[in-house]
Protein backbone atom coordinates (compact mmCIF):
# COMPACT_ATOMS: atom_id res chain seq x y z
CA UNK A 1 0.00 0.00 0.00
CA UNK A 2 1.45 3.17 -1.05
CA UNK A 3 2.40 6.06 1.37
CA UNK A 4 -0.47 9.22 1.09
CA UNK A 5 0.69 12.95 0.74
CA UNK A 6 0.78 13.61 3.90
CA UNK A 7 2.78 10.32 4.91
CA UNK A 8 5.55 10.71 2.36
CA UNK A 9 5.72 14.94 3.28
CA UNK A 10 6.20 13.75 6.93
CA UNK A 11 9.33 11.00 5.98
CA UNK A 12 10.67 13.63 3.77
CA UNK A 13 11.34 15.82 6.72
CA UNK A 14 12.22 13.37 8.83
CA UNK A 15 14.78 12.07 6.35
CA UNK A 16 15.97 15.64 6.02
CA UNK A 17 16.05 16.48 9.75
CA UNK A 18 17.85 12.92 10.72
CA UNK A 19 20.57 14.21 7.50
CA UNK A 20 21.06 17.56 8.91
CA UNK A 21 20.78 16.14 12.74
CA UNK A 22 23.80 13.43 12.29
CA UNK A 23 25.38 13.39 8.58
CA UNK A 24 27.49 10.48 9.50
CA UNK A 25 24.67 8.12 10.57
CA UNK A 26 22.64 9.28 7.44
CA UNK A 27 25.53 8.30 5.38
CA UNK A 28 25.71 4.88 6.58
CA UNK A 29 22.26 4.28 5.95
CA UNK A 30 22.21 4.76 2.66
CA UNK A 31 25.14 2.52 2.06
CA UNK A 32 24.30 1.53 -1.46
CA UNK A 33 26.06 4.81 -2.28
CA UNK A 34 29.11 3.92 -0.75
CA UNK A 35 29.37 0.55 -1.77
CA UNK A 36 28.89 1.86 -5.75
CA UNK A 37 31.42 4.61 -5.06
CA UNK A 38 33.57 1.84 -4.02
CA UNK A 39 33.25 -0.31 -6.72
CA UNK A 40 34.18 2.36 -8.92
CA UNK A 41 37.40 3.13 -7.08
CA UNK A 42 38.29 -0.73 -7.58
CA UNK A 43 37.73 -0.83 -11.35
CA UNK A 44 39.45 2.89 -12.22
CA UNK A 45 42.26 1.37 -10.08
CA UNK A 46 42.85 -1.54 -11.88
CA UNK A 47 42.14 0.29 -15.26
CA UNK A 48 45.20 2.58 -13.97
CA UNK A 49 47.44 -0.30 -12.97
CA UNK A 50 46.75 -1.81 -16.54
CA UNK A 51 48.04 1.53 -18.10
CA UNK A 52 50.78 1.96 -15.93
CA UNK A 53 52.21 -1.41 -16.82
CA UNK A 54 51.70 -0.71 -20.41
CA UNK A 55 53.60 3.36 -19.99
CA UNK A 56 56.10 0.98 -18.33
CA UNK A 57 56.46 -1.91 -20.99
CA UNK A 58 56.43 0.99 -23.43
CA UNK A 59 58.80 2.80 -22.15
CA UNK A 60 61.16 0.48 -21.54
CA UNK A 61 60.90 -0.92 -24.99
CA UNK A 62 61.64 2.36 -26.10
CA UNK A 63 64.50 3.57 -23.72
CA UNK A 64 62.31 6.48 -22.83
CA UNK A 65 63.09 6.88 -18.63
CA UNK A 66 60.58 8.96 -18.22
CA UNK A 67 57.86 7.61 -19.77
CA UNK A 68 58.84 4.24 -17.73
CA UNK A 69 58.62 6.18 -14.25
CA UNK A 70 55.44 7.73 -15.26
CA UNK A 71 54.07 4.30 -15.81
CA UNK A 72 55.73 3.17 -12.52
CA UNK A 73 53.58 6.07 -10.57
CA UNK A 74 50.59 5.49 -11.90
CA UNK A 75 51.04 1.94 -11.15
CA UNK A 76 52.18 2.31 -7.37
CA UNK A 77 49.09 5.59 -7.16
CA UNK A 78 46.27 3.16 -8.81
CA UNK A 79 47.37 0.10 -6.60
CA UNK A 80 47.19 2.90 -3.18
CA UNK A 81 43.55 3.58 -4.37
CA UNK A 82 42.67 -0.20 -4.85
CA UNK A 83 44.16 -0.82 -1.16
CA UNK A 84 42.62 1.77 0.36
CA UNK A 85 39.02 0.71 -1.59
CA UNK A 86 38.91 -2.47 -0.71
CA UNK A 87 39.75 -1.77 3.02
CA UNK A 88 37.38 0.44 2.91
CA UNK A 89 34.89 -2.25 1.53
CA UNK A 90 35.46 -4.91 4.01
CA UNK A 91 34.64 -2.20 6.79
CA UNK A 92 31.20 -1.62 4.58
CA UNK A 93 31.03 -5.52 4.66
CA UNK A 94 31.49 -6.10 8.80
CA UNK A 95 29.07 -3.31 9.32
CA UNK A 96 26.28 -4.75 6.91
CA UNK A 97 27.08 -8.56 9.19
CA UNK A 98 26.83 -7.13 11.88
CA UNK A 99 23.41 -8.42 13.54
CA UNK A 100 22.37 -7.63 16.73
CA UNK A 101 21.11 -10.76 19.10
CA UNK A 102 17.99 -11.21 20.61
CA UNK A 103 17.32 -8.87 23.17
CA UNK A 104 20.60 -7.30 22.92
CA UNK A 105 20.44 -3.63 22.13
CA UNK A 106 21.54 -2.40 18.58
CA UNK A 107 24.72 -0.50 18.23
CA UNK A 108 24.69 2.89 16.83
CA UNK A 109 26.21 2.14 13.11
CA UNK A 110 28.86 5.48 13.37
CA UNK A 111 30.17 3.80 16.96
CA UNK A 112 30.88 0.33 14.63
CA UNK A 113 33.35 1.76 12.11
CA UNK A 114 36.52 1.30 14.41
CA UNK A 115 36.36 0.21 17.92
CA UNK A 116 40.00 0.22 18.46
CA UNK A 117 40.00 3.91 18.09
CA UNK A 118 37.15 4.53 19.74
CA UNK A 119 39.05 2.03 22.34
CA UNK A 120 42.48 3.75 21.74
CA UNK A 121 40.62 7.23 22.22
CA UNK A 122 38.77 6.35 25.21
CA UNK A 123 42.13 5.21 26.65
CA UNK A 124 42.95 8.81 26.11
CA UNK A 125 40.81 10.79 27.34
CA UNK A 126 40.72 9.40 30.44
CA UNK A 127 44.95 9.92 30.87
CA UNK A 128 43.71 13.49 29.89
CA UNK A 129 41.01 13.74 32.67
CA UNK A 130 43.94 12.09 35.35
CA UNK A 131 46.36 14.44 34.47
CA UNK A 132 44.00 17.06 34.85
CA UNK A 133 43.16 16.26 38.44
CA UNK A 134 46.49 15.53 39.73
CA UNK A 135 46.96 19.29 38.66
CA UNK A 136 44.57 20.76 40.24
Amino acid sequence: MPLSDEEQRLLEQMEHALATEDPKFASALRGSTLRARLRRAVIVSAVGFLAGVGLLMFGAVLQMTVVTVVGFVLMLGAAYVFVTAWRRGGEVASDESAEPEGDAPARPVARSQSQGRSSFMDRMEERWRRRRDEGL
